[in-house]
């Protein structure tokens, strides 16, 4: 059944404890490819890990620093160093606003008012094991700078969202060099700290041919729709912003007279840039700090993917014991328990095959870490136990 509020549904649904011990059964299956995938991407992580630092560590040997003013043929495919002046064959333009600079990249950011979504679910489980779960919908205005799909809305009357006419974008200057060096649009893409540009009058009346609504500038903002402080649906608001010509620093190889990705032994590719002029010993420094945090992103969504997986698996004994609820409750919270020292135990492991592949002494020590912690969680577990089973005889 639904219950219809302003801009918020309340459906309630049930299922039958054969249903859901179904449901259960079948989430056996994917628990075992989230735990598939999972010991792939720690596995896999560990070894882009290893051989990123050892490429790295390769580049940080060989580079050599070039002055940037000219370009030595002898240089080429070899990984050098370069600090200078950057500098463009033009102005860099949006010419959809009217907007020219003279920087190296311009960026266009678009957001636009929207509806969304927000869902939120209770379940409650019955004598018997069937379970009631009692699911909210509501509807809020929001700024966006995504397209919200509004025909996947559990309700989309009166809540659709028009579609965006302009995206954000970033356009970047022809023929940027550093010093004599032609420098590629994949390096400029990521560079530098963009700078807050103000709309103009230009861009209103630009803009302003081709939307029915009024264009008005607000604090340097293109805003598109009556009133600023009472946004509608379908209002626009379109900020500017510019990366601009600056010193930078650039580590990769020489290809004639611009920058390619240097290949490393390990088959990784060096390819570095920087705001200003930083030594090589920094860029690398700075770049080894990016692939350890990256790593410990990975090895957390790997672990994550992992005890999802394991609480898929045991998921049915919970649901086969929920038939008296407060047993179905704890049955889950044992589940749970397990699921924990699964992934304690067998992560580590994965991780230090990673490391045994490539670096065996590491992987070695990484081995005993994981059987430590597995080994003191367990015991602390049996602890907890001990501890409540002395205490009943007491009460």
């Amino acid at each position: 059944m639904e219950e219809r509020g302003v801009d918020q549904i309340t459906e309630v649904t049930s299922t039958s404890w054969f249903a859901r011990l179904g449901q259960a059964i079948v989430g056996v299956f994917i628990g075992l490819i989230f735990i598939v995938v999972s010991i792939g991407v720690l596995f896999w992580n560990e070894g882009r890990a290893i051989r990123t630092a050892q490429g790295l560590a390769e580049g940080a040997g060989i580079v050599r620093s070039v002055p940037a003013e000219a370009v030595d043929p002898a240089n080429d495919g070899r990984l050098i160093h370069v600090s200078g002046m950057l500098s463009t064959a033009g102005p860099v333009s949006d010419p959809d606003f009217a907007m020219r600079v003279r920087g190296v990249r311009l960026d266009r950011h678009v957001e636009v008012y929207q509806w969304k979504e927000e869902t939120h679910s209770e379940s409650h489980t019955r004598l018997g094991g069937g379970e009631e779960r009692t699911t909210t919908y509501k509807y809020v205005r929001t700024w966006s700078d995504k397209p919200i799909d509004s025909d996947r809305f559990k309700e989309p009357r009166g809540h659709t969202n028009p579609v965006m006419t302009y995206q954000s974008r970033e356009s970047l200057a022809p023929g940027t060099r550093l010093g004599a060096f032609a420098v590629p649009e994949s390096l400029l893409r990521g560079f530098g700290e963009p700078r807050r540009l103000a709309a103009t009058d230009a861009q209103v009346n630009a803009l302003q041919n081709r939307v029915t609504k009024p264009v008005t500038v607000n604090d340097g903002i293109l805003y598109v729709g009556r009133d600023p402080s009472e946004p509608a649906i379908g209002d626009m608001r379109i900020s500017f912003s510019e990366v601009p010509v600056q010193p930078a620093t650039v580590v990769a190889a020489q290809a004639g007279s611009g920058f390619a990705p240097f290949p490393t032994h390990t088959g990784t590719t060096v390819e570095l840039i920087a705001a200003g002029s930083v030594p090589a010993k920094v860029m690398f420094q700075h770049a080894e700090e990016e692939n350890v945090a990256m790593t410990w992103v990975l090895r957390l969504i790997g672990v994550i993917f992992m005890m999802i997986g394991f609480n898929f698996v045991l998921r049915p004994l919970a649901v086969a014991g929920s038939v008296i609820p407060l047993l179905g409750a704890v049955i889950g919270a044992g589940t749970f328990l397990v699921a924990l020292v699964c992934t304690v135990a067998i992560a580590p492991i994965v991780i230090a095959f990673g490391w045994l592949w490539y670096r065996p002494l590491i992987g070695i020590g990484v081995l005993a870490v994981g059987a430590a912690a597995t080994w003191g969680l367990i015991r602390l577990l049996h602890t907890r136990a001990a501890k409540k089973k002395a205490a009943q005889p007491a009460a």
